[in-house]
């Protein structure tokens, strides 16, 4: 007997249809997986037999046949072992094959028959409405999620016994009871915890604004990191579709367990000690770097310079192209990463180059060096540098009442960010940090004051084109800040100074 039951595969964060055919035969009994399956995908035999044998069902002594179709694209993952079970199960005649069909099934069995939480169920569940299904059968840990999705009926187990309950028509399979609330956070963060350091304030809410690359330098203890974590409590709230492609790839990354739909932007924050394949994605299984999984939210790398530099050299393209292409013989996949980056670092190895305080006990050869770890590409593609310095010590014992706090700032990007939406023309989100070529001269050229200010900019402090229109994007979002519809002098005077590393040293 044949039987075939819909599933599917991941490939990036999009999900591509398989079919597994199951035949039962008579013949030298056996289980024969074929269909270009990897290692964790092969281990199913092991798994389906001891859950279906735990079942107390016993399957006839014949030879059967699994096929994943299409046989050409390579299976990955444990979420093929509940509908090669279902599979094996129809084609024994145990359950009614007319049961399971046009239903999608995905899950990882535990030798019990128990259902594990799986990768990526959210692009199957989109795929299973496309696909026009009846239903989707999932595990339980993973029905919030699946239930992101409308137009497709979610069914959750614990259980393969339950599957096959339900199959029978002995039993129902319950529909996920709502989204669970987000986990309680710690102690809440605000703007208005920061004393002082109104400059660092000022470029967080422009970056914040226009979603602009930051990175700040100072001495330590000045607040760099303080301030970078506060960041996403000065964005706007998700969008749906954007919170939707958030969620996907956290699916695929297989974060999402117990969790619906993201309600928070992403904040990623990896040790310097990270992998180029775990910060922008890769592996021989290519999977989402963190460069991906905090896709419209933000990258924070701390004490920049102690990242090897290859892989920061490998942030360049996602920062410019906002994706990450990975490439492996026989696939190619792309994970979206628009992000917004920011990180901090110290001026020198002792931290107190520059200091008014703190005499510094570096050489110029060690301070040169330090800087040479960040290429000056990586630079160019970071739009403000900006000094933290060391606060004096009247500042320390001040209270940080009288600052603006998040939800002030946030209101004024929330409005600049209104102004960039309906400058697009409502498609995407417009920021000012996408901006490109003619779109940007458009919007974004300055009046002849500011014009002869970035014309010096780019001859004293020797700017590259890509700088010279980070300029151009920051001066732009300024002027939005201040409700103005041209970029004028001031404008452009005031995103220069944030060039802070294009100065020289000495």
């Amino acid at each position: 007997m044949l039987v075939r039951i819909r599933s599917g595969a991941v490939l990036g964060v999009q999900a591509i249809p398989v079919d597994v055919e199951v035949e039962s035969t008579v013949g030298m009994p056996g289980f024969h997986l074929v269909g270009l399956a990897t290692g964790a995908v092969q281990e199913a035999k092991v798994r389906v037999a001891a859950a279906v044998r735990n079942l107390g069902v016993t399957l006839p002594q014949k030879r059967i046949t699994v096929n994943l179709a299409p046989a050409d694209l390579r299976k990955d993952g444990t979420g093929f072992d509940l509908p090669m079970a279902i599979g094996v199960l129809a084609a024994a005649e145990e359950i009614p094959a007319e049961a399971v069909a046009q239903v999608h099934f995905v899950g990882e069995l535990a030798l019990s028959g128990e259902l594990k939480a799986g990768r990526g169920v959210l692009p199957l569940a989109i795929e299973a409405r496309r696909a026009a299904a009846r239903a989707i059968v999932v595990p339980e840990a993973n029905a919030l999620e699946a239930s992101i999705v409308e137009g497709v009926r979610v069914l959750s187990a614990r259980h393969l016994g339950d599957v096959v309950a339900w199959a029978r028509g002995a039993a129902s399979l319950r529909p996920p009871l709502g989204i669970a609330p987000p986990p309680p956070e710690g102690v809440p963060i605000d703007l208005a915890d920061v004393t002082g350091q109104e400059n660092a304030k000022r470029a967080l809410e422009i970056a914040a604004a226009g979603a602009h690359n930051l990175l700040f330098f100072g001495p330590p203890g000045s607040g760099k990191t303080m301030l970078a974590r506060r960041l996403p409590t000065l964005l706007p709230p998700l969008a749906f579709e954007e919170a939707l492609e958030a969620t996907v790839v956290h699916s695929v990354a297989g974060l999402t367990r117990h969790r619906g739909l993201l309600t928070t932007r992403p904040f990623r924050a990896p040790h310097h000690s990270i992998s180029d394949a775990g910060l922008v994605g890769g592996t021989s299984v290519p999977r989402p770097g963190e460069v991906s999984l905090a896709h419209h939210g933000v990258l924070f790398l701390d004490e920049l310079p102690e990242f090897r530099r290859h892989v920061l050299e490998a942030l360049r393209q996602p920062l410019e192209d906002g994706e990450v292409t990975i490439a492996r013989a026989g696939r190619s996949v792309t994970y979206p990463a628009e992000v917004t980056l920011v990180a901090a670092m110290n001026p020198c190895p002792c931290g107190y180059h520059g200091d008014r305080r703190r005499r510094c006990r570096c050489t110029a050869h060690e301070l040169l060096a330090y800087r040479r770890r960040i290429s000056g590409p990586l630079l160019d593609r970071i739009d403000l540098h900006v000094d933290v310095p060391s606060l004096a010590a009247p500042l320390l014992g001040e209270p940080p009442s009288a600052a603006a706090t998040s939800a002030e700032v946030r209101a004024r990007v929330e409005r600049a960010r209104e102004v960039q939406r309906a400058r697009a023309g409502g498609r995407g989100s417009g920021v000012n940090a996408r901006l490109r070529g003619g779109t940007l001269r458009k919007v974004a050229t300055p009046d002849e004051g500011g014009r002869r200010i970035l014309q010096g900019a780019v001859e004293k402090l020797g700017l590259s084109a890509r700088a010279h229109d980070k300029v151009l994007r920051v001066a732009r979002t300024i002027a939005d800040l201040e409700g103005s519809d041209a970029v004028r002098a001031l404008h452009v005077a005031e995103a220069v100074q944030y060039r802070g590393l294009d100065r020289p040293i000495f």
